[in-house]
């Protein structure tokens, strides 16, 4: 989205920033994602786990749906997460012929961890690549994505 020189810069398109923002923002999901690569966790993985965190205990089947995956496919998720201790199953305590899901703090933990590590990974960026000037503008514009997204 730069100017030819000798150009007076006109405002962007709607859709010119779209494309540009869901470019940039993808590139940020996708660094971010490797930046904790060192955690045995997959990125479904870690989004289950979060996604228990974030909204508490929930069904094999409410997962799936959530994630979009297969439930056959969640319950693999599911059991790594299980076998590796950051899930626990429990009796469903409205239908005892379904379990719930349930992060354990060593789930807990974990997700702290990799969270950590991408905050680090991003502040760490900005701190190396940007000025205090630049800094207020990403954080200025946080805030519109912010606002775009509905918080």
């Amino acid at each position: 989205m730069t100017q030819p020189p000798g150009t007076t810069p006109a405002d962007p398109t709607a859709e010119e920033v779209a494309n540009h923002l869901a470019s940039v923002v993808g590139r940020l999901l996708r660094r971010l994602r490797s930046s904790s690569s060192e955690s045995l966790l997959t990125p479904t993985q870690r989004s289950v786990l979060a996604r228990l965190d974030d909204g508490g205990p929930a069904t094999t089947a409410d997962l799936a749906r959530s994630e979009f995956v297969r439930p056959q496919s969640m319950r693999l998720t599911l059991g790594a997460l299980e076998e590796q201790g950051l899930v626990d199953r429990a009796p469903d305590p409205v239908d005892g012929r379904k379990s719930v899901m349930s992060v354990t703090d060593a789930g807990r933990a974990t997700l702290a961890e990799v969270r950590a590590a991408k905050r680090n990974w991003l502040a760490d960026a900005i701190a190396a690549e940007l000025d205090g000037a630049e800094r207020r503008t990403v954080a200025e514009a946080a805030a519109l994505v912010e606002r775009l997204v509905g918080s």
